[in-house]
């Protein structure tokens, strides 16, 4: 089933990664994912959208402030089994028509990085990341080392020929999906070396979400970043329940972007951030 959610939110993310743009007593949404997970509490069932939502990051050749989301959940459905109708999704619409590879995190280290990331040590870490700028508060961090090496190292060399499915990450990188034998268990499409979609197997437990709002609004206070207010409102849908479920967001403009092999997202708008 189709359905509409609001674009404007009293709540935002408190995502580390992802920052919102403020809109007068309220915030400008970074993905839909809240309401419609509200929606599949009440009792919707299987739900998608095509929506517009926006993402406080410098224009480039991959983003633009604003942009276009396909989202959609599927109950009954692990990573798994949502990574094979994210594959017939791209089938039809023009992408390689083949089996695209499924290679977990550490497998993906070690293949592009010649590191495990879960045993590597820190220093390893450092060094492997080749970065010379100021790391700051971040500098103990694992999960700073390991971004940096998957944007600069390992994103870049996936999915080359086709699209590549990334899924089971570190635990402290689960964000709304469900972790168990010490990995979160997601998953992120990359085609020609560009994040495509980013895919969870839900959580569902409202404790524990609240406990990671909580500690994300915690490091963003800690490193200076702007804290907005966590969606109490999903925290309350998720005690009254969510059905088991899977959910993926798509990009739909480097999707268009790579299809027609345009050079940049900007040249699949009418009105870029340039031209808003």
């Amino acid at each position: 089933m189709e359905v509409a959610t609001p674009v404007w939110s009293a709540h935002a993310t408190v995502d580390r990664h992802i920052d919102s743009f403020a809109a007068g007593e309220g915030w400008l949404q970074t993905s839909p994912e809240f309401a419609m997970k509200r929606l599949l509490c009440a009792g919707s069932g299987p739900i998608y959208q095509i929506c517009p939502v926006f993402r406080r990051e410098e224009s480039g050749r991959h983003h633009n402030p604003e942009f276009t989301m396909l989202e959609w959940y599927r109950p009954g459905f692990d990573h798994h089994r949502l990574m094979d109708e994210v594959e017939a999704l791209l089938h039809a619409v023009g992408a390689p028509a083949q089996r695209y590879e499924r290679l977990d995190y550490r497998e993906a280290f070690l293949r592009h990085a010649g590191l495990d990331p879960f045993a590597a040590s820190l220093a390893s870490l450092r060094a492997a990341a080749r970065f010379d700028g100021d790391a700051g508060t971040q500098a103990e961090e694992r999960d700073f080392w390991l971004d940096l090496i998957m944007s600069a190292t390992v994103g870049p060399a996936l999915g080359r020929d086709a699209p590549v499915f990334l899924y089971d990450f570190p635990a402290s990188q689960a964000a709304l999906a469900r972790v168990s034998e010490g990995r979160a268990r997601r998953f992120e499409l990359f085609w020609k070396g560009i994040e495509l979609a980013n895919g969870f197997h839900e959580l569902a437990d409202a404790d524990e979400q609240r406990r990671r709002f909580e500690a994300d609004q915690a490091w963003r206070r800690a490193n200076g970043r702007l804290v907005p207010p966590y969606d109490r409102h999903l925290i309350a849908a998720l005690a009254h329940g969510l059905p088991e479920c899977a959910g993926v967001a798509l990009g739909l403009d480097r999707l268009l972007m790579l299809l027609r092999g345009l050079p940049d997202v900007a040249a699949t708008m009418a009105f870029a951030g340039d031209r808003a």
